[in-house]
Parts: C-alpha cells; structure tokens; sequence
C-alpha cells in the first residue's frame, strides 16, 4: 500500500493523526508545515489546505481507485482514514453514532475551547483576565461532561475509537490550560490508559522538535 503524505505540525490536531496512522500501521511520509514561519500560507499548501491550517492528507492511492485524493480538517482525515483501514470506526449503526457524536463533540467544542484558553494563556499580546477567565472555565466544563461520560465506561464511545484519539491530545495538554486533572477521576484514568498504548507515544513524539508558534495562531 503506498504511503500517505500527511502535512503536519506538532500539535492537538496534527498528533491526532500521526496517532491514528502509528494505531493502525499504515506507512505515511510526513511533510513539516512549520506555522510560526507562515508556511501555511504557501500556496502549493493551499492547493491541499484552503483553510490554511494543518493537519492535510493526500493518498495517492484511495481505495476505490483514481486520482488521489486530499483532505483538510482533522475530523475528516480521522473518519477518512478510519474508513480506509476499517479500524476504530465501527460499522454497525448505534456504535458508529455513539462514536460520531463524541469526535464531532470534540472538533467543534473542546479543540476550540481549548485552543482559545491556551492562547490567551500564553500567547495573547495582553493579559486579558475576563478571555483568561472564561476560556479556563469553558475548558473545566468540557472535562466535567467527558468525567461523566466515562464514569461507566472505559471510553467515550464504549470501545477504542477515533473519538478517543481527536480527544486525548487536547487533554494533554491540561497543564497548560490551568486545569488539575486528578480533579477528574474518570478522565484521568482515561487518559493515563492511552498515554500508556505505544503507537499513542509513538504519534505523540513524531516531528517533535522546538516550535515558534506565531502569535495569533492557536495550538
């Protein structure tokens, strides 16, 4: 099987591809698009990525043929190549939803939320204490909600899926968004559980090197 070419940075949303690819096996060339210099806005990046923001994918070889095919949006790339590879996107009707719901949860709540409270945090040109405030709480919040979901289940969507996976790096990050994650429970044995499988440290560590994130550019 040809390699996918993944253009990529190490952050929440690149990691949870190189994540994914390490899971499941499958051969990728990565592709740096280093944002604190600008390359996303390089136009051959905007060919791929019109929203000029990583992560991007093209496979030269989709499954039913043709031409290759390019994909922006880490949601997409996570369903796409799930399907692809028949792995952690279950086909049966109510577990592909219980999964859906969690990942979509996910790229349109906490990867914002997240991605706000960490800029303002550490990247804002001023301190703004009211954006600090309320970004750190909306984070808090969002933890609550995946604490009770897991309170009775190993994972978000019951077995191992990409629901987990789009998630876990942005909790990675809980220091850094001025959250105690021992505060809780369910979630931190979650998340302990996953950092512990090898093609999640695998994917975490994959083009990590120093980063100069410019300001204005969320994580």
């Amino acid at each position: 099987m040809q390699p996918v070419d993944l253009y990529y940075w190490p952050t929440p949303n690149g990691r949870k591809i190189t994540i994914l690819l390490e899971e499941v096996g499958l051969s990728y060339n990565l592709i740096p698009v280093n944002i604190g210099q600008g390359e996303q806005f390089h136009p051959n990046f905007l060919a791929i990525s019109p929203n000029n923001r990583i992560p991007a994918l093209v496979d030269p070889a989709p499954p039913e043929g043709g031409a290759p095919i390019s994909l922006f949006e880490s949601g997409a790339i996570l369903i796409y190549l799930a399907e692809k590879t028949g792995c952690f996107l279950p086909q049966a009707l109510r577990q592909r939803c219980e999964v859906m719901k969690w990942l979509f949860w996910q790229v349109g709540g906490l990867g914002p939320m997240a991605g706000q409270c960490h800029f303002f945090r550490r990247h804002a040109l001023e301190q703004i204490p009211y954006a600090i405030e309320r970004y750190t709480n909306e984070v808090s919040r969002l933890y609550g909600v995946m604490d009770r979901q897991l309170a009775d289940r190993e994972f978000l969507a019951d077995t191992y899926s990409i629901a987990d996976i789009a998630a876990w790096p942005w909790i990675e990050l809980y220091a850094k968004l001025g959250q105690d994650i021992e505060t809780f429970p369910n979630l931190y044995r979650w998340f302990k559980d996953i950092q512990e499988r090898p093609a999640v440290q695998r994917g975490f560590a994959m083009g990590k090197e120093p980063r100069q994130v410019r300001i204005g550019q969320t994580v």
